[in-house]
């Protein structure tokens, strides 16, 4: 009775109190007409009640979002299908799905009958303005009677995932020194297959195969030499993202470090897409996401927070211990001691670009003339080490700072006697 009573509508709860009025002034006047009036009114909800109550409906719902995975501030969109597999066609039924309440408000549909073996199919768009892992569902469906006087609800269990990434900006291409983005992580390429141009010979050891000679080296060397043993080249990429909270200003989608997370997840992706496998590391140490490299790092970068640390010590480990492949940074206040540390860490171990954040510009504050910028002291410590440097303010689009990179001249090719070796193992 008590689940009776409790899906009573307000219509519902209505002619019940009018029939128990009613029924009990047709006893005290001795009114018979007002008494049977009276049980018609009270009547009506129970049995409606009763009748919805026993009515046998099975249900199937299932949910699909689409794509299950946004940037910041664009739409996904929700369907619901509903299936009678029931035998009786159902009432009135009232579906409503439950959102987060950054998502929106949650949308309801209503469903005058659905007969036996038939689906109806619910959509809704959602869209978000702040990165994040939300869950959706579970979908809750009310079963109404005909004349609106009682719902009851029945709730399904599954729940469905939506991950809001940072706003991923489309970069225009840049060109790789010699064939490095062409080779893939499984291609090698022996000195073998490479002309007599390419070839980088060394000194005969005991156990090379008299095939492997060099001639032409040789008599140059007057001593046997061999072509190099083939050689295995990664396409590989370390992103380091500055997350101390210390390092950033701001809050909300306006803020340093939202901008930060944005330029990483926009130059992963480009990245990746153009064939380049990679990890994300941060201040307190790699992304541990499953999944491809484009999918661990927008899967990590959805949830990611500001850290508490002081310094860039677990991310710069990742650094010193590289093996060659492209290092790109996204800070934000950097010293130059940490600067100084960064470049001593890449130090002839591949090419590496580094995007500074003028912090101080996020709370509205610029240099006074002839005032030195922050990012003037860390950007040059790069720049003699060979890095590739530019530095963004509040108002950069990240376009027009990857484009300043492009324009550096040698952008991706390696320092020293690195970049001459790299080219011939890869092939020009």
């Amino acid at each position: 009775m008590r689940a009776l009573f409790a899906g009573l509508t307000t219509r519902g709860k209505s002619f019940l109190a009018a029939g128990v009025a009613a029924g009990a002034f047709g006893l005290g006047l001795g009114e018979r007409a007002l008494l049977s009036i009276g049980l018609v009114l009270v009547a009506l909800p129970l049995l409606a009640a009763l009748a919805t109550s026993r009515a046998r409906y099975r249900i199937r719902s299932a949910r699909r979002i689409s794509p299950p995975r946004v940037p910041a501030g664009h739409n996904a969109v929700v369907s619901l299908r509903l299936e009678n597999i029931s035998r009786l066609p159902t009432g009135l039924l009232l579906a409503e799905d439950s959102l987060p309440y950054s998502l929106g408000t949650r949308p309801r549909f209503v469903l005058e009958r659905i007969e036996q073996g038939g689906w109806r199919e619910l959509t809704y768009p959602i869209q978000s303005g702040t990165r994040g892992k939300y869950t959706i569902g579970p979908l809750q469906v009310r079963v109404a009677d005909a004349f609106g006087l009682v719902e009851l609800t029945r709730s399904f269990a599954a729940r469905s995932t939506l991950v809001v990434t940072p706003a991923i900006i489309a970069l225009p291409s840049m060109p790789l020194a010699g064939n490095w983005r062409g080779e893939g992580g499984g291609h090698t390429r022996t000195a073998d297959t490479a002309g007599e141009d390419d070839v980088i010979p060394r000194p005969y050891r005991d156990g090379d195969e008299l095939r492997r000679v060099h001639w032409r080296s040789t008599a140059r060397h007057g001593e046997l030499m061999v072509r190099r043993e083939e050689q295995r080249w990664r396409n590989r990429a370390v992103l380091l993202l500055d997350t101390r909270a210390r390092a950033h200003t701001g809050a909300g989608a306006g803020s340093s470090f939202e901008y930060a997370a944005s330029a990483i997840a926009s130059i992963g992706v480009h990245l990746a897409r153009s064939g380049i496998d990679g990890q994300l590391v941060t201040d307190t140490g790699p992304a541990t996401a499953p999944g491809s490299f484009e999918d661990s790092l927008l899967d990590s970068l959805a949830v990611i927070k500001q850290s508490s640390g002081s310094g860039l010590a677990r991310g710069m480990d990742l650094a010193h211990g590289g093996t060659g492949g492209l290092f790109v940074v996204v800070a934000g206040r950097l010293s130059a001691e940490e600067a100084s540390r960064l470049a001593a860490g890449r130090r002839d171990a591949g090419p590496a670009i580094a995007l500074l954040l003028a912090v101080s510009t996020w709370a509205g504050r610029r240099p006074a003339d002839g005032e030195a910028d922050e990012t003037d002291a860390p950007a040059g410590i790069l720049r003699a080490a060979g890095w590739r440097v530019t530095t963004i303010t509040a108002d950069t689009p990240l376009t027009t700072a990857w484009e300043r990179l492009r324009a550096s001249s040698g952008l991706l090719s390696l320092p020293g006697h690195e970049q001459g070796r790299f080219q011939a193992g890869a092939g020009r």
